[in-house]
């Protein structure tokens, strides 16, 4: 049976593909990230289901499960198209590893960007034996047109699917078409260092150019490009997580520090100190409640012989308690990597330099 619940105000996710919203307007691909680059694909269904939306088809509202905020006992309730974007869990390099993989938005920071964007709807496709064995044409018949019944589809220009990613976007147009069913190929977005622009070849790899990827983003954060990698997500990087308790050494030389736990499938980027910006959210309504300016460290804390990494938060001009409370971390800048110092005392100066340029930093991108 489907595993479905409400995420935020407007995205059902779908653990399965029975007793989905449907008719649907599909965007097929893995999306980690939701980077610029997929936000191209996911476009085209969102412009679809809004204008069919406006439209109305009517209908009584059957195909909506009993608990949709949209189903009515009205038998003049409008059907429309669903904006659903269709990706897989686990990620496929996963299932076929068998190795766990960091991901830069875990489900619950997809979900909220999804519905951001707009979504109604995210499938998450069971990725197993079964599924990876599908031709092309068996994914298109049994799963795009019986199951989420596709008005609309929507893939990268990069996009493979079926067994051993035989099929291309360019297949999936062929199949589509012979269920009436058109498909987008939204163009690659390559990043030239200033702005992101289209991109018509898959296969151009210009020296000034890199195509925006989830893969090329995970290699900015490693070597410390956060402004860089902001730039290919269209957002900041963040951070979420709930606050618990650590060693309490900040407080001994007057910095004390917020200690963030993180999901454990959440993708940390190079360990070391940066600056940041820190929103705490009220428990109840799970809203940003406030907002503050910060120094983040990412490490084991060398200078105090610490073993284990470690995610902690300075919130600049504030004092309070954070424990128990989730703080989303928007990540500015990479300021210096982690290092060991002789003493409790120059680890303290070396903060207070820290928060400086922080300020500095952080005063400039307002």
């Amino acid at each position: 049976m489907l595993n479905l619940s409400q995420n935020g105000c407007s995205v059902w996710v779908a653990s399965s593909t029975e007793g989905l919203l449907t008719p649907t307007a599909v965007a097929l691909g893995k999306f980690d990230g939701v980077h610029l680059g997929h936000q191209r694909v996911i476009q085209p269904v969102l412009q679809q289901a809004r204008s069919d939306g406006a439209i109305g088809q009517w209908g009584n509202g059957e195909n909506l499960p009993e608990s949709s905020p949209q189903k009515s006992s009205s038998p003049l309730s409008p059907q429309r198209i669903y904006s659903t974007v269709v990706t897989f869990h686990p990620h496929p390099q996963e299932f076929f590893t068998g190795q766990p993989r960091a991901l830069l938005t875990p489900l619950d920071e997809k979900v909220q960007q999804l519905r951001s964007l707009g979504v109604d709807q995210l499938v998450l496709l069971p990725f197993d034996k079964e599924l990876s064995a599908l031709s092309p044409e068996e994914f298109v018949a049994k799963i795009l047109v019986q199951q989420l019944q596709c008005q609309q589809i929507s893939v990268g220009q990069d996009f493979c699917f079926g067994e051993k990613r035989a099929g291309t976007a360019k297949d999936l147009q062929l199949l589509a078409a012979k269920y009436d069913i058109p498909v987008t190929i939204a163009p690659l977005e390559t990043y030239t260092g200033d702005s992101p622009k289209e991109s018509t070849c898959v296969n151009s790899a210009p020296t000034q150019d890199s195509r925006i990827s989830t893969s090329l983003i995970r290699e900015t954060l490693e070597s410390g490009e956060i402004q860089r990698a902001n730039r290919l997500l269209g957002r900041p990087y963040t951070l979420t997580g709930v606050v618990i308790q650590g060693q309490q050494l900040g407080r001994t030389i007057g910095f004390p520090t917020a200690n963030l736990q993180l999901p454990p499938d959440k993708f940390v980027p190079r360990q070391g100190v940066y600056a940041v910006r820190v929103f705490t959210f009220n428990a109840v309504s799970d809203v940003a409640s406030t907002q503050s300016l910060g120094v983040m460290n990412i490490g084991n804390r060398p200078t105090v012989d610490g073993i284990h990494s470690s995610v902690e938060v300075h919130l600049l001009d504030w004092s309070g308690d954070l424990y128990g409370k989730k703080l989303t971390v928007q990540l500015v800048k990479f300021l210096r990597p982690e290092q060991k110092f002789p003493s409790l005392e120059a680890l303290k100066t070396q903060i207070q330099l820290d928060c400086t340029v922080a300020r500095e930093v952080l005063r400039n991108e307002c």
